[in-house]
């Protein structure tokens, strides 16, 4: 009984590759590591940020003449002004800020919530449009001032050249206190056309110009206004400074629609503080050399006295290029470009250095550990960035002077080169496991194929030991391996070898069996007919019938054992012919009719010739067959009835017997030798099962098939023979 087995897509090799998956446990336990390794670079980092604190406060302690404010009062509000170090000369008539550079991301904005209010005709220069806003930054360099105007204005009116008012066409308002700090001096920028700067000193209501020299720089043009550069000497500088845009929008009135600044009035209260430079905190913080962080110094009150170094390079960690197969092996190269580094970063989180710190651009800081350094604590904190994957480490440090409190130093540093440190090692601990787990799985994958091949070689091998007839045919080619699928591979060679002499044995018994028996049963049968001749009593005559019959019997099962194997010998030295399979079906049918007088046939059959390549004989034979066995389970006046016809490139002959239903299980095993499924009350005749064993035997050699089915027409069954057609 064969076991239908659906075929597995898992083999032996899709199983070890699935195993080896489990490699990535270590990938996971080098992540886990070098997490840890960041960790504790973290903590290295940290204390280091807090040392350089600790070292400049050190240096500034007991040093408090560096922290008197002078004239110059805490800029902590909105309109007090900034002033960065510059540290290379502008040059004011290249006609772009190009030369800003990095300075730009210090600017600040200026719009509609910085309208000027001013005591002066308010109904005049108070505007409420949103036609005008810039952007601005101040800067000193070599005892100068410098600041740049980025302005958008929807429509520029210049000053006429005939018109002797300078408030009469957009224009720039310099707002300075003096060096005495007792007045407001006013200065108004008001150009012709995009040209160098030709400022006039004016009263309070824009009265009584008169040029001044000393402020120089340019007007230029944009796409969304203009913009504006200009320097003005420190020596023309009080404390307070502060800058005011007016915007005339039409040129037949010219009359100031809106006015923005960075005060509210232009008094002496409202103009904002300068925020200047200390130069002897300067000098001592940079004697400290370079330390790879943001430094600033704070007072009491947060007012930045000193900012050095920027927050985008201060990473605190010096990476070393990448070196390896990364630079000299293109193709590795293009592979981690391409394919490695995006799958890796959906993972990792690549640092960017495009941020910008708004605490950084500010006059005065803020946060917990500057509150906690200025209350004599010195504290580390980490920050994030909003809208961005940077984190800033923050460390402040308090300076004293006679036990009080004079400020703090604040150290920043972002963790970008920390976290490009982390991932670089891990690129490099994931392309390394990667490297090794592609040569195991390759290693296994190989290994599970060569194991795979000999198991399908040895399947296959024992496939074809046996045939549909489950007949030993071949053998088995023992393998010289010495590991144990070549050990299988000889026991089953060794069982192939016992079992085709075992059943070698079992073929040639019943000819065997057959010929030894002839003879006695020929001296028996000889001895019982001189025993009914010389003998007359009837009570022997009962005993020596009954000794015939058995006789008898016993003769047919001897012919019945060897008819089988007589017929495969003869089959093998059988030539077959071109035969009409329908004249040799309606021949045989006539003479089933006079054979078997009690039961009724019927041919139902088309009027065309039919060609088969056989032999006319051994079709009859199996037709014979095929008659015997409907004969014997038909029912009483029920019809046996022959079919013959064409499918295709294939010729039907079906034998139909209305009948007991053919066990489902048997529908297979009816035509295998000695196999038989009478009743009890049909097996008075000896029966061996080899009919439709013969049949079958006929039908292959003739290339055909046979199947038996039930009816579901009748109870009954119907076997048919399929042959294939012959077109010669």
């Amino acid at each position: 009984m064969s076991v239908q087995v659906s075929r597995n897509p898992f083999g032996i090799r899709s199983k070890l590759v699935f195993m080896s998956a489990f490699l990535l446990v270590i990938p996971w336990l080098g992540y886990q590591y070098i997490l840890e390794m960041e960790e504790y670079l973290r903590r290295g980092q940290e204390q280091t940020v807090l040392g350089t604190a600790q070292a400049l406060a050190t240096a500034l302690n007991e040093r408090p003449e560096l922290f008197d404010e002078g004239s110059y009062e805490p800029a902590r509000r909105t309109e007090d002004l900034y002033v960065y170090p510059i540290f290379s000369a502008l040059s004011l008539n290249d006609g772009s800020l190009v030369d800003w550079g990095e300075y730009q991301r210090y600017e600040v904005a200026y719009d509609d919530s910085a309208y000027l209010r001013t005591a002066i005709n308010p109904s005049r220069y108070y505007g409420r449009e949103d036609t005008l806003s810039y952007r601005t930054m101040v800067g000193s360099h070599n005892g100068s001032l410098y600041a740049y105007f980025k302005v958008r204005d929807d429509v520029i009116v210049y000053r006429s050249r005939d018109s002797l008012r300078v408030n009469r066409s957009d224009f720039l308002r310099i707002s300075m206190l003096s060096r005495e700090g007792n007045e407001v001096k006013h200065y108004i920028v008001a150009p012709h056309e995009p040209e160098f700067l030709y400022p006039f000193s004016v009263d309070e209501n824009f009265s009584n110009p008169v040029h001044e020299e000393r402020i120089s720089g340019q007007w230029y043009e944009t796409d969304e206004g203009y913009e504006i550069e200009l320097q003005i000497p420190f020596d023309m500088l009080g404390s307070r400074l502060g800058f005011a845009l007016f915007d005339v929008d039409d040129p037949e009135t010219r009359a100031v629609s809106t006015a923005i600044a960075t005060y509210d009035t232009a008094t002496i209260n409202d103009l904002g503080s300068l925020r200047l430079p200390t130069p002897e905190i300067d000098r001592i913080v940079a004697g400290m050399g370079h330390v790879n962080a943001r430094i600033q110094v704070v007072d009491r009150s947060g007012r930045v006295l000193l900012t050095v170094g920027d927050i985008q390079t201060a990473t605190g960690i010096t990476l070393m290029p990448p070196t390896g197969l990364q630079s000299s092996n293109p193709v590795f190269a293009f592979i981690q470009e391409k394919i490695l580094n995006p799958v890796y970063y959906q993972i990792l989180t690549k640092p960017s250095n495009d941020f910008i710190d708004e605490l950084y651009s500010g006059v005065t800081r803020e946060g917990a550990h500057i509150d906690a350094a200025l209350q004599g604590e010195a504290v580390t904190q980490f920050r994030s960035l909003a809208n961005t994957q940077t984190r800033l480490l923050e460390a402040a440090h308090p300076i004293l002077a006679d036990g009080e409190i004079l400020g703090a130093v604040v150290v920043d540093q972002n963790m970008n080169g920390l976290r490009t440190f982390r991932n670089q090692a891990l690129e490099t601990l994931f392309n390394t496991i990667l490297a090794v787990m592609l040569v195991v799985v390759l290693g296994l994958f190989l290994f599970a194929s060569r194991i795979s091949t000999r198991i399908r070689t040895l399947r296959n091998q024992a496939e074809r030991i046996i045939d549909d007839s489950g007949r030993v045919k071949n053998t088995m080619i023992p393998s010289r391996n010495s590991d144990e699928i070549g050990d299988l591979s000889r026991s089953f060679a060794s069982i192939v070898e016992r079992l085709s002499q075992y059943t070698s044995y079992l073929e040639n018994m019943s000819s065997r069996l057959s010929h030894e028996l002839r003879t006695p049963v020929t001296v028996v049968r000889s001895s019982i007919e001189n025993l009914s001749m010389n003998s007359n009593d009837p009570e022997t005559a009962v005993y020596v019938a009954r000794a015939e019959e058995g006789i008898n019997r016993l003769n047919l099962i001897l012919t019945s054992m060897s008819e089988a194997t007589r017929l495969e010998q003869m089959l093998e030295t059988s030539d077959k012919e071109k035969m009409d399979v329908n004249a040799v079906v309606y021949g045989c049918v006539e003479g089933y009719k006079l054979a078997y007088p009690n039961s009724k046939f019927e041919l139902a059959t088309a009027d065309e010739k039919m060609f088969i390549n056989g032999v006319p004989e051994y079709i009859a034979q199996l037709l014979d067959k095929l008659a015997a066995n409907a004969v014997e389970f038909s029912y009483p006046d029920q019809p046996i009835v022959f079919h013959c016809r064409t499918l295709r490139d294939h010729i039907l002959v079906r034998v139909s017997n209305a009948g007991p239903y053919l066990p489902e299980e048997m529908k297979d095993r009816v035509f295998e030798s000695m196999i038989s499924v009478r009743p009890q009350e049909k097996q008075k005749e000896p029966h061996l099962g080899m009919g439709l064993h013969i049949a079958r035997l006929i039908a292959e050699y003739h290339g055909g098939s046979i199947r038996a089915e039930n009816r579901i027409d009748v109870e009954g069954v119907s076997i048919g023979v399929v042959f294939p057609k012959f077109y010669k």
